[in-house]
């Protein structure tokens, strides 16, 4: 499969329905409509803004990953710069919902895009779509590899796990930022559509990367 890496989707605005199974609560999202990257960034696209070359493994078409969440919003306000676009995060990284720059997406837009509609613990057969420990070989692949999802979207589950923007549970664990999708260590069961998973916006995990969001200008 050769899905261009940077390439965005457009999802249209829906209600979005998230669950958390440590607190057993549910609770509806309304989301506008945003356009959202079909893979992860790649160390090339990661290089070619910042310079640098995270990660476990070398590969330009690897997902970057080892990168912290502060360094995932410094690569989208670069990113938009280099684009001519607004940044979106300013003053230690509150979110300018006017800015037309990159982002990284909310919660409730990842699991919208990665359920592309279905409503199932995953969008397809686990081993087609995802890779995870069991058919990984431990180690991240290139992106694109696995088969998308109805809209289009790779890797929603298993390779990396994607930053997300929103806060996970502040009064419990404080700045922890969200993580979604599962990676390339995970087992089958952290590869579902709805699992949360939390970590530190400072900490540099190797199966950790994200994909940018844009907001869509209202018509």
């Amino acid at each position: 499969m050769d899905v261009r890496a940077g390439s965005l989707i457009e999802v249209a605005a829906a209600s979005v329905r998230l669950s958390d199974r440590r607190t057993q609560r549910s609770w509806v999202v309304d989301v506008d409509s945003y356009l959202l990257g079909a893979v992860p960034v790649t160390q090339a696209e990661y290089a070619a803004v910042t310079g640098e070359w995270p990660g476990s493994a070398r590969g330009g078409r690897l997902p970057v990953e080892s990168v912290s969440w502060w360094d995932a919003i410094r690569y989208c306000d670069a990113r938009s710069e280099r684009e001519g676009l607004t940044p979106v995060y300013r003053n230690g990284g509150e979110w300018d919902r006017t800015a037309d720059g990159y982002r990284l997406p909310t919660e409730a837009e990842w699991e919208n895009a990665c359920r592309a509609g279905s409503s199932g613990p995953r969008y397809g057969e686990l081993d087609e779509i995802a890779w995870y420990r069991g058919n990984s070989g431990e180690r991240p692949h290139e992106v694109g590899t696995r088969a998308a999802n109805a809209w289009g979207f790779h890797d929603m589950l298993g390779n990396v796990w994607d930053w997300c923007w929103d806060v996970y549970d502040a009064e419990v664990y404080g700045d922890y930022r969200v993580l979604r999708g599962g990676g390339w260590f995970d087992e089958k069961w952290s590869c579902r559509a709805s699992v949360r998973r939390r970590s530190h916006p400072d900490l540099r995990i190797e199966d950790v990367g994200f994909r940018v969001a844009r907001s869509v200008p209202s018509r």
